[in-house]
C-alpha cells in the first residue's frame, strides 16, 4: 500500500478535517500546511499530487500515539525514516491502545479469519523463525476493518445521543 493511500484511510476512518491533521503532525513533532496535506490527499492522476514519504507518515502516526496516549516521558517520538506495514500496524496498536483481541476482531469485522498465532507472528523480531511479514492485502484489509468498526462506534454514540435531548 502507498502512503498517501494510507493517510486518506486514516483520514476519513477517523473522521479528521485539515485543522485536526494539522494538529496532528505538529503534535508528530512536524507542522505541516494546509496546502500539503491537501496535496497528499489528492490522487495521483491530479496535477497537485504530492507523494507522502515514509517519514511524513510516522510523523503523522507518531502524532495519533500522542494524541490518543500522550508522550512517553514527555517526549515527542522521533519519525522513522523507513516504514512498513508490521511499524504501521504496531504505530496504531499503540495509538488506539488495541489488544490482541481487538486486532482479531478488526479483521474479522473485514472478512479476514487471523489466529493470535498469526498475529503474534507479524510482531516479532525479523530474525526470529516465526516472524511473518504483513503484506498489503492484509493492511488493507485492517484499515477497512477499522472503518467499519469506527463507523458502527459513531452510530451507537449518534442513537444514543439522541435520547439525551
Amino acid at each position: 500500500m502507498d502512503n498517501n493511500d494510507i493517510l486518506r484511510r486514516l483520514r476519513f476512518t477517523l473522521n479528521l478535517s485539515d485543522d485536526s491533521m494539522m494538529d496532528m503532525y505538529a503534535k508528530g513533532g512536524e507542522p505541516v500546511s494546509r496546502a500539503e496535506i491537501s496535496s497528499w490527499l489528492k490522487r495521483e492522476e491530479d496535477e497537485d499530487f504530492d507523494v507522502v514519504i515514509d517519514e511524513n507518515l510516522a510523523t503523522f502516526l507518531n502524532g495519533l500515539i500522542v494524541n490518543y496516549r500522550g508522550k512517553k516521558d514527555g517526549k515527542t517520538p522521533v519519525a522513522e525514516t523507513e516504514l512498513d506495514n508490521v511499524i504501521i500496524l504496531r504505530k496504531l496498536k499503540i495509538a488506539f491502545n488495541f489488544t490482541s483481541d481487538e486486532l482479531i476482531y478488526i479483521w474479522k469485522k473485514a472478512g479476514v479469519e487471523i489466529t493470535e498465532t498469526e498475529l503474534s507472528a507479524f510482531f516479532r523480531k525479523r530474525t526470529h523463525p516465526k516472524f511473518k511479514y504483513l503484506n498489503d492485502q492484509y493492511l488493507r484489509k485492517f484499515l477497512k476493518g477499522f472503518q467499519i468498526q469506527r463507523k458502527t462506534q459513531r452510530e451507537k454514540e449518534a442513537y444514543r445521543n439522541s435520547f439525551k435531548k
